[in-house]
């Protein structure tokens, strides 16, 4: 059981799972959104690109918080979620467009971008240096970046919970903290360092921590069933007999239970809003 999870995955699988579980993922992780954006300071007309874009949700809310006269792409390896980002566009007004592409190997636009954002799409390239050093070729100098990721796993129980209650049933040995991943730059100064040779500077992090909404707002037992269909451990448990499942599933009620409030499990999230420019 591992939760790997590399460029390839989101290509095919992975990336299926996440287009079919579209509104509950996208509601949950929504409120680092607003916080992602200002990060970015939209300050006049630019050309911006979200990067790992998944199913369009911070594309759009980037075109619609830009200035106008700009232009906003979606970037994202999986053509399942780009599929669904394009139609979800159709009814989006200013200039939006999303492409399918894999960044570590994508040639630079025809017109550089003047922003380049992400929420929660740059821990899982395969191969890092050379991914943000092709980021970098895609931004003018002076160009902004704004990147969202997990912070701690102790700080973020709303993911690290699933992942207790399952080692109570089976084993599951602990993540690779340096593989591809959720928590990849927990400690961030390994994402900080990456991107100082990539060749950005000015870099910072905010630290962004408040509650999610597990699953968009459901209840305990509806929030256990999301997260076994959703989460990256959920797969590793789908070969594992009903007894085992039924078994996972009463613990993540009962751990869901003890934070839901008004019908809808809250929990506690960390993110690192990492901000910089590129080397002029």
């Amino acid at each position: 059981m591992s939760q790997t999870i590399s460029a390839s995955d989101w290509a095919t699988e992975r990336g299926k799972k996440w287009r079919d579980q579209l509104s509950g993922m996208e509601a949950m992780i929504h409120p680092v959104t607003a916080p992602l954006v200002d990060a970015l300071a939209l300050d006049m007309p630019l050309r911006i690109a979200d990067i790992g874009c998944g199913g369009g949700g911070p594309t759009l809310a980037i075109s619609r918080l830009a200035a106008a006269g700009s232009a906003v792409h979606g970037i994202d390896i999986s053509p399942d979620l780009i599929e669904m980002a394009q139609a979800r566009a159709n009814t989006a007004s200013g200039e939006i467009a999303f492409h399918v592409a894999n960044v570590e190997s994508a040639s630079p636009p025809c017109a550089p971008y003047d922003r380049l954002a992400s929420r929660f799409g740059i821990m899982f390239f395969d191969n890092p240096p050379v991914a943000f050093s092709n980021l970098a070729s895609w931004l003018v100098p002076g160009g902004r970046i704004a990147f969202a990721v997990w912070g701690p796993p102790a700080n973020n129980p709303w993911m690290t919970s699933f992942r207790e209650a399952a080692s109570q049933v089976v084993d599951v040995p602990p993540p690779d903290p340096n593989a591809p991943g959720p928590f990849r730059y927990a400690g961030e100064d390994t994402l900080l360092g990456l991107l100082a040779d990539a060749g950005f500077d000015d870099l910072e992090v905010q630290h962004w921590r408040d509650t999610i909404p597990l699953a968009g707002g459901l209840p305990a037992g509806k929030t256990a069933d999301f997260a076994l269909q959703s989460f990256s451990i959920g797969d590793a448990l789908a070969e594992a007999d009903e007894a085992v499942l039924a078994a996972v599933r009463h613990l993540l009620i009962q751990r869901y239970a003890e934070h839901e409030r008004d019908g809808a499990v809250h929990m506690d999230a960390h993110v690192h809003i990492v901000t910089g420019v590129r080397t002029a």
